[in-house]
């Protein structure tokens, strides 16, 4: 009985710290969405004539190598913007990397 309450103790510990990092993304990346640039993705990601990234990565049109692609080198009217990411407050406080920065983000907007 006691090892089958350590093994879900350690389980929920498990599950638990997992929602907590995936809390703390969400944070850092929606920090990023709301600052980049000075004014945010929003800006142009909001407007309804734009790509919205929520809804492209949600129905799965937008994956986690073609978004990095785009933030690194930039499309059309898109910037580059790995510069502006790894600017932000929270990206420098949370000691990110690129990668993890993208993810973030990526995250963020898988739940906006």
């Amino acid at each position: 009985m006691k090892k089958s309450l350590t093994a879900f103790a350690g389980i929920a510990l498990v599950a638990l710290s997992g929602q907590a990092f995936s809390s703390e993304a969400t944070d850092i990346g929606k920090k990023i969405y709301d600052r980049a640039f000075g004014r945010g993705c929003g800006t142009c990601h909001d407007i309804a004539s734009n790509p919205q990234l929520s809804e492209l990565i949600k129905a799965g049109t937008l994956d986690r190598a073609k978004f990095e692609q785009v933030l690194r080198e930039g499309r059309g009217g898109m910037p580059k913007a790995m510069d502006e990411i790894m600017k932000n407050a929270a990206v420098k406080k949370a000691g990110l990397t690129e990668e993890l920065a993208i993810d973030d983000l990526y995250e963020y907007l898988k739940t906006k």
